[in-house]
């Protein structure tokens, strides 16, 4: 049996990158033996000895070396604590964003770190004016993060990278044509028996009749929710009976609240918090319509759109290009009709290939161009067709059903693990500061010193 190292956060840790890790690794057990290693772990242990702090995980490697590391990588603080061993010990990265900017400049810029993050940038991307590196240092990059991805340094050393959608394979590959990409499809669980959804309903005083309309995750301008709060304050008077669910974490830098407040529908919108794992069906089966946008974007597969299909809801989601084989209803400001859709008569996605059992769309797009004056044409309609929202709750679960259960998945990790196992390192950069030995900080007593000759060499 093949050893792997897994090397991911883990609940408790609020992080989709964390649920989604627990539930694959529970169908590759029996196949692989594999420790997983995760940044600490906590006082009083947790009773699985599979569970191995990543501060031991280097003398373990080198004592008895496993057959192939898996690295969970995410745009994310959560993941900080992987970046030292990709380098060191080249593996199987899972890239579950198609940027690492962001997450990568926050790490390296607080920690002081200014030359290492002007290094990795100009690596990353040569072609782009050194000048813009020192934009990022002063803070100034904001939502430009996402032109340069910063990316080289972990696909061409890697041994293998897998991704969640074909179009982020195509653009990798175009940009990496040495490295070895694939596609994992992600997989999510069928939704549990929402019972409680109805308690849902009354813990929250939301009527039965009311149509109620949620989003799901953390609770950032990126999920486009300033813009819901407008069109759910324009349908209003047309459409009285709606309710808003914002079912997710804050973050401390977007005041949600104070934003409904502001817009005059903070008495019809419910901020829940956090909600626990095994409480999410009954969140799902308690909403009419779920909103699943994102924009900016970084080419990420969204597991909370996909739990909404498991749970046969209507979704609307961002007409965004790596979902173009998601066939979906695309609006563009107004309702149009369509011959070729008799329940949903609105213009259909022309590029989108038919996808699912059916083909039908499965889905509402909302063309991000012309977004406010969309998405408000989509929630009224939907609000008021019962008829609509049901053909497309039945068409999103069976599109799960043939695409995205964690038996899809498994079956493209045990063929991506398999070809992981055959495949040699990659190209490691040249950054010391990315294969750390554990000396840097003796080194640099030394040099205060005066010492110029490194006696105690490097690994």
């Amino acid at each position: 049996m093949k050893r792997l190292a897994w090397v991911t956060p883990l609940p408790p840790e609020r992080s989709g990158i964390a649920t989604y890790s627990s539930e694959i690794l529970g169908l590759l057990t029996d196949v692989y033996d594999i420790d997983i290693i995760v940044d600490s772990l906590p006082l009083q242990g947790n009773g699985d000895d599979r569970h191995i702090s990543a501060y031991d995980f280097s003398w373990r490697q080198i004592k008895h070396p496993y057959d192939l590391i898996v690295y969970q990588l995410g745009n994310a603080k959560c993941h900080d604590y992987i970046w030292p061993y990709m380098f060191r010990y080249p593996g199987l990265v899972v890239l579950h964003d198609g940027q690492l900017h962001q997450a990568r400049a926050r790490l390296l810029l607080q920690q002081k770190r200014y030359e290492d993050y002007r290094a990795e940038f100009e690596y990353n991307h040569p072609d782009a004016r050194a000048d813009i590196a020192y934009l990022g240092i002063a803070g100034l990059l904001g939502s430009l993060h996402y032109f340069w991805p910063m990316l080289r340094t972990v696909v061409n050393s890697a041994r293998m990278v897998a991704v969640h959608n074909t179009v982020l394979v195509r653009e990798l590959q175009d940009r990496f044509p040495e490295a070895r990409i694939d596609r994992i499809r992600m997989g999510v669980p069928n939704a549990a028996d929402a019972s409680r959804a109805e308690h849902i309903r009354t813990r929250h005083n939301i009527s039965p009749e009311t149509v109620v309309f949620a989003a799901f995750g953390r609770v950032t301008p990126e999920k486009r929710i300033a813009h819901t709060f407008r069109a759910l304050a324009a349908m209003v008077s047309r459409t009285p009976q709606v309710h808003l669910l914002i079912v997710g974490e804050p973050v401390p830098y977007y005041d949600a609240i104070a934003e409904a407040q502001r817009l005059g529908v903070a008495d019809r919108v419910t901020f829940t918090g956090y909600v626990e794992d095994r409480d999410l069906d009954d969140y799902i089966a308690c909403a009419d319509v779920c909103l699943c946008m994102r924009w900016p974007s970084s080419g990420e597969t969204s597991a909370s759109w996909l739990r909404c299909l498991a749970g046969g809801r209507a979704t609307i989601v961002t007409d965004l290009h790596h979902t173009i084989d998601v066939p979906a209803l695309v609006t563009r400001g107004t309702w149009t009709p369509s011959p070729s859709v008799e329940v949903a008569p609105i213009k259909q996605n022309a590029s989108a290939p038919t996808g699912g059992p059916s083909g039908l769309p499965l889905c509402v797009s909302i063309d991000i161009m012309d977004e406010e004056n969309s998405l408000q044409v989509a929630m009224e309609r939907l609000a008021r067709d019962r008829t609509l929202r049901r053909e497309l709750g039945n068409r999103a679960k069976r599109f799960w059903a043939a695409r995205h259960t964690l038996k899809h998945m498994q079956a493209d990790y045990l063929r991506v693990i398999s070809l992981a196992l055959d495949s040699p390192s990659g190209i490691t950069p040249p950054l010391p500061h990315l294969r750390p030995d554990g000396l840097e900080t003796a080194r640099d007593i030394l040099k205060d010193m005066g010492m110029s000759v490194d006696i105690l060499g490097r690994a």
